[in-house]
């Protein structure tokens, strides 16, 4: 057991590892944040005041923790400084499902249960005093269900590909420079999960106990990945791109060869745990 939290704090709605493959964020349905030392299970400090109901949406961006609400308010911690929230987004009207960071760090995306994507622009999110008005770089409305999975390109840093909920089924990709839909598939059921391959034009997304594996940008599949024996609701990269972990209702977490090297047996389904 890595760490243990404590049930008065209620139960976990968000993990989210920092950067430096050490420390990790817990969000709460209190709407507390803990972040702990992964080294030695110690709990190091705990962020309130963020939110007023449960925080299930976490990404960091350096030193800065994002921490999304049920409240529907993005709020950005230092988590160096002892005051440390340094701005709040404010855009979401419900539940912020998801948030991503752009390799860059220059571009937060957001989805929320909303149906909406909002894209914040870091140095909008920094000036001081904060600027007046609306303060989204831009807002998209085209999904019609809530919007949890999002993912930035590795190959092209203004392209986000978003998934939406059951009512939605769509991939939608956008250029975030010009604020454009670029396309659109539907899939056929709701997009839990999406991830860029970092070695070639690739997307692998999550669907009830599958995943699939589609090529950019055609979006001709190329495999679908089934072990799962219920729907899966998150997917992990490794640091270097290639094994990618998935986490399944069914209480177990798999791991996968899909983005490997041919010779290690593509798509390959190497190991589980229970």
């Amino acid at each position: 057991e890595m760490m243990h939290v404590d049930e008065d704090h209620g139960p976990i709605a968000s993990v989210n590892w920092a950067p430096d493959g050490q420390h990790i964020a817990i969000g709460l349905h209190s709407s507390d944040v803990q972040l702990w030392d992964s080294t030695c299970g110690r709990l190091l400090r705990t962020l309130r005041g963020m939110h007023r109901y449960r925080v299930g949406s976490l990404a960091w961006n350096k030193n800065i923790l994002t921490t999304g609400g049920m409240d529907g308010n993005i709020v950005n911690n230092d988590v160096r400084i002892r005051s440390h929230i340094v701005h709040t987004f404010r855009g979401h009207q419900l539940d912020v499902c998801g948030l991503k960071w752009s390799d860059s760090g220059r571009q937060l995306a957001s989805g929320g249960a909303d149906n909406l994507v909002y894209i914040w622009d870091l140095p909008t999110a920094s000036s001081n005093p904060p600027l007046s008005g609306n303060e989204w770089l831009y807002r998209f409305q085209d999904h019609v269900d809530a919007v949890r999975a999002l993912a930035w390109s590795p190959f092209q840093s203004n392209l986000l590909a978003s998934g939406g909920d059951m009512d939605d089924q769509c991939i939608k990709f956008w250029n975030t420079q010009i604020g454009a839909c670029l396309g659109s598939v539907d899939t056929g059921s709701q997009v839990c999960s999406l991830l860029w391959n970092k070695h070639e034009r690739e997307l692998l997304s999550s669907h009830q106990n599958q995943l699939i594996l589609w090529k950019y940008p055609s979006m001709v599949k190329i495999a679908e990945l089934t072990a799962h024996t219920s729907q899966v609701l998150f997917t992990a990269q490794s640091p270097d791109g290639r094994t990618v972990a998935s986490a399944a209702g069914d209480e177990t977490v798999r791991f996968w060869n899909v983005f490997g090297n041919a010779n290690t047996g593509p798509f390959a389904n190497f190991n589980y745990i229970r």
